[in-house]
């Protein structure tokens, strides 16, 4: 019967709030861990009582989970238990008042600008002794010209039908919780989408597909795993570690030059995706930082203070 509840849970997100599988998979194992917990204090889903969530909190806690970790479980939690409130299987809504844990979001991973252009200019640079070869470098600016321009998740990136341009200057994306958004393509991207279906509408293999980066895969395009691997090498080839790149902080970098260069945070907000403004905010923390940063590595007092030794007064 448990199981039933979750079930008629997780149909519930996948149709109206339009879920991705991983995050069914993540509700449904934070809610096995949940139902295990209870097991042992004599309770059930249905049965569960404010203390009892209260418990399953302190029980992260003492296991050392991470406060990220356990805000994500309060929140499936939170969704679970609202909308067995609003089916009337139950009368309350146990995890009402129950702390959040206090999470500090990190900073996220930046490249300079410098090292995006090296990174760039990597994939111009690959060799081209063969068509093969051709149609592969084709793909690659295409994939990282497009990513930088437009700051996609990997996820958007890869997946994008050959139908999303909007234009030449445009693509469409269907991103988290099926919104729709219209990203403009600065000029290099223009120009290597435009390189890329050349080769791709030219290849008798792959013409017929309704992917813009058609693969053997499973789901029929490139997979997250692969583009990320096509960074790697890049980044190898740019001289930059490969622990340092990835699609998400390439994603970051768009973000923030875009704000180094006094672009409006809701215009940043619309492009990402964001559904809540809070979560861009996180790059005005970024520049905050970088400021700080230069202030203290080249302003003459900074210095000063950095040797131990105090300016003369007047």
């Amino acid at each position: 019967p448990m199981d039933s509840l979750v079930d008629l849970f997780i149909d519930m997100m996948a149709a109206e709030r339009d879920a991705s599988p991983h995050t069914q998979n993540a509700y449904c194992r934070d809610l096995k861990r949940l139902s295990a917990f209870l097991h042992h204090r004599d309770r059930n889903l249905k049965t569960a009582q404010n203390p009892d969530i209260s418990a399953f909190m302190s029980h992260l806690a003492d296991r050392q989970f991470s406060a990220a970790t356990a805000a994500r479980y309060l929140s499936t939690i939170r969704h679970f238990y609202k909308f067995l409130l609003l089916e009337e299987i139950r009368l309350d809504n146990p995890s009402e008042n129950v702390t959040r844990p206090k999470t500090q979001r990190p900073l996220p991973k930046l490249l300079s600008l410098a090292e995006t252009e090296k990174l760039i200019a990597a994939a111009h640079a690959l060799p081209v002794k063969n068509a093969m070869q051709a149609a592969t470098r084709a793909r690659t600016i295409c994939l990282i010209e497009v990513l930088y321009a437009t700051g996609l998740r990997v996820s958007e990136l890869v997946s994008l039908p050959r139908a999303a341009s909007a234009g030449d200057n445009m693509v469409i994306v269907r991103g988290k919780g099926g919104r729709e958004r219209l990203v403009p393509l600065s000029q290099p991207a223009q120009q290597a989408l435009a390189d890329w279906l050349t080769w791709r509408n030219g290849d008798k293999k792959i013409q017929g597909s309704a992917f813009l980066f058609p693969a053997r895969s499973r789901q029929g395009h490139l997979t997250r795993q692969r583009f990320t691997q096509i960074l790697n090498q890049l980044a190898m080839m740019a001289g930059i570690p490969p622990s340092r790149v990835s699609p998400h902080i390439l994603r970051h970098a768009f973000a923030t030059h875009l704000m180094e260069h006094g672009a409006d945070l809701r215009v940043v907000q619309q492009l990402l995706g964001h559904a809540d403004i809070s979560t861009t905010q996180i790059y005005t923390h970024v520049l905050e930082e970088r400021k700080k940063a230069l202030v203290a590595g080249g302003h003459p007092l900074a210095q000063l203070e950095t040797l131990d030794i105090a300016p003369k007064d007047g």
